[in-house]
C-alpha cells in the first residue's frame, strides 16, 4: 500500500465508522448500576475540562480546517435519539493510533439557523488492531478514566474492529457526557446542499 493511499483509507474507515455504526454497538450506558464515586466524578470533569481547553480555538471552524480537520458525512442524526451533528475528521490523527485528550480525531458541530456552526463536542477513534498491537496488556483504551466503546469485526460494514468515545464538552448532554447521541443537537438547520 502506498504512503498516500493509507491515510485516505483510514479516513474512509473513520467516516464509515462515524456514520454507519448502530447505536446499540456504540452507545455507552446512560446510567450505571454502580454509584459514581467522587474520584469517578473528578475524572469525568477533568476529561471534559481538558477537551474544552484544548479545543476552544475550534469554536471557529476555519481553525479546525486549517489544522487538518475536514467536513464529512453531512449531518448525522438518529431516528429518535437526537443527533451527533457535523463531523470534521482528522485522518492522520486516526492513522496515528495515538489517543491524546488534547487532540481528538473528530470535532463535532451543529448548524445554527443563521448558517454558522457551533462546536458541541469531539470524538476519539482508534482502530482496534492498531491499539491492541501497541498495548497488548492494557485492555481497551481509556482516556482519563473513561473507557472507550468497542465495535467488533467481522461486522456488516466490512470494517475492522475499532474503539471510539464521544465527549460532549461544549454542549451539555442530559444523557451524559460520553454517549453517542445528543437529544438537543439537531440537523434541522443543516442545509442539504452544504458541502
Amino acid at each position: 500500500m502506498t504512503k498516500n493511499v493509507l491515510p485516505f483509507r483510514i479516513s474512509i474507515i473513520a467516516l464509515a465508522l462515524i456514520s454507519f455504526c448502530p447505536l446499540s454497538a456504540l452507545a455507552q450506558a446512560v446510567h450505571s448500576h454502580t454509584p459514581m464515586t467522587q474520584r469517578m466524578s473528578d475524572q469525568l470533569n477533568a476529561l471534559v475540562k481538558v477537551v474544552r481547553e484544548s479545543t476552544a480555538r475550534f469554536q471557529d471552524v476555519t481553525v479546525a480546517e486549517n489544522e487538518g480537520y475536514h467536513f464529512a458525512l453531512g449531518c448525522v442524526s438518529g431516528p429518535d435519539s437526537g443527533a451527533m451533528g457535523l463531523h470534521y475528521v482528522n485522518g492522520p490523527l486516526i492513522g496515528s493510533g495515538v489517543l491524546d485528550a488534547t487532540r481528538p480525531q473528530a470535532v463535532l458541530y451543529e448548524a445554527r439557523p443563521d448558517g454558522t456552526l457551533r462546536i458541541t463536542g469531539v470524538e476519539f477513534v482508534v482502530l482496534a488492531d492498531m491499539w491492541n498491537a501497541n498495548h497488548p496488556n492494557d485492555g481497551p483504551p481509556q482516556l482519563m478514566g473513561q473507557l472507550f466503546h468497542f465495535f467488533d469485526a467481522p461486522n456488516r460494514f466490512g470494517l475492522p474492529a475499532f474503539y471510539e468515545l464521544h465527549v460532549w464538552a461544549w454542549k451539555d448532554n442530559p444523557n451524559g457526557a460520553f454517549v453517542n447521541w445528543h437529544p438537543e443537537v439537531s440537523c434541522q438547520s443543516f442545509p442539504p446542499t452544504a458541502q
